[in-house]
């Protein structure tokens, strides 16, 4: 075998340093289990209690998007005035989640709606002008074309 190939192959499954095993794969520990336990062992300081039976979280930004989370764990410690949510959260479009969400808005969201409305009819206005314009065309003078063929 060529040792200069060989020497590069061992040089690639090394993790350590001078005198460690050779491995090809690294085993990363996953911590997310330890994080969880110490989540729930600061939220204990606080004195929360969990809330069950709600489905979803929308936090409204003021830039018109919605922090959504679908399914989150929420704890609550009403005198301290905090509450907890956690779980996957996804950035979405308030149009997104219009149908759903009608009964969660407040003033500020509202008028948020009624901006992004009024773009959205400007946008398809401008397409509707641009479908009258195909209606413009002339209709055909009678002819038969099976006679003409």
């Amino acid at each position: 075998m060529n040792p200069e190939k060989l020497a590069k192959l061992q040089a690639q499954v090394r993790i350590g340093g001078k005198g460690t095993p050779r491995r090809k794969v690294k085993k990363v520990s996953k911590t997310s289990g330890t994080d969880d336990k110490k989540l729930q062992k600061e939220l204990r300081k606080f004195n929360v209690q969990p809330i069950s039976a709600i489905e979803e979280v929308n936090m409204f930004k003021s830039d018109g998007t919605v922090l959504h989370f679908n399914a989150p764990k929420v704890h609550a410690a009403v005198a301290a005035n905090t509450f907890v949510i956690y779980g996957t959260g996804e950035d979405k479009e308030l149009t997104e989640l219009v149908p759903g969400i009608l009964n969660q808005l407040g003033p500020d969201s509202l008028t948020s709606l009624r901006r992004l409305a009024e773009s959205f009819q400007a946008q398809h206005g401008a397409g509707a002008a641009k479908a009258d314009d195909d209606e413009d065309v002339p209709e055909l003078v009678d002819t038969n074309f099976e006679e003409t063929a």
